[in-house]
């Protein structure tokens, strides 16, 4: 059975999710992690594919990432997964896949679900109960987007931007936006169209999408999705 093409759409962030194969581990130490954000870096400014949230765990990672071109995400996909596999293969003596299939992606209503995604994604760690608070995490994003500290990956989504009208004011509002608890129904809407890889956001966004792309971007009827099992 052939495989479904992915729902993508220039200039419209997407959420990404990819797993260890098995649910093994991707990243065993820190030199693991800054050479996979190094790779990720370098490739995304090569293919114009910007970055704004990020977390990297043991064994999968999420991405809030927008492409200028159509296909401009598989293909960063694709060169980053060889690129470390390559680099994780040789340094630890194995060979095969690292990752578990295809990565998952589901594009992103920006009139809503941005926000709610880039605090998804960077609250991860807490909800896994690593750490207490995001910011003592040190491989994601939040301590950029929300503290300040210099790092080269993130590129502001113009939701994020619309938070203040400074950096400071900014990094203040979406401080405060984290402090309160995201909303049941949105982890697991964002779960949910991560998995099935449809149109995360509002009816009328979904059947825009579906227009556009001559195909059902979103559910086949109506109804709030049920929260999955898998903790994306």
């Amino acid at each position: 059975m052939p495989r479904v093409p992915r729902i993508e759409v220039p200039g419209l962030p997407q959420h990404l999710v990819q797993r260890g194969n098995d649910r093994q581990p991707c990243f065993f130490d820190d030199r693991d992690r800054r050479r996979y954000l190094d790779d990720l870096r370098e490739i995304a400014l090569k293919l114009d594919c910007a970055i704004h949230a990020y977390v990297l765990m043991s064994n999968h990672v999420h991405l809030l990432a927008t492409p200028r071109e159509r296909g401009d995400l598989g293909r960063m996909m694709q060169a980053l997964g060889r690129r470390y596999v390559r680099y994780f293969n040789d340094r630890y003596d194995r060979t095969g896949s690292l990752w578990e299939g295809r990565y998952k992606a589901c594009l992103v209503d920006s009139d809503r679900y941005v926000l709610a995604c880039y605090r998804y994604i960077e609250l991860n760690p807490v909800r896994a109960a690593i750490v207490a608070q995001p910011g003592d995490y040190p491989w994601s994003s939040y301590r950029h987007n929300a503290l300040g500290h210099p790092d080269p990956l993130p590129v502001a989504r113009p939701e994020y931007a619309a938070l203040g009208s400074c950096p400071d004011a900014r990094r203040a509002a979406y401080r405060a936006l984290v402090g309160r608890a995201l909303p049941d129904e949105d982890i697991a809407a964002i779960r949910h169209y991560a998995q099935r890889q449809q149109a995360l956001g509002s009816p009328r966004f979904q059947h825009a999408i579906s227009e556009v792309l001559g195909r059902r971007a979103g559910p086949g009827r109506n109804g709030r999705p049920r929260a999955l099992k898998t903790v994306l």
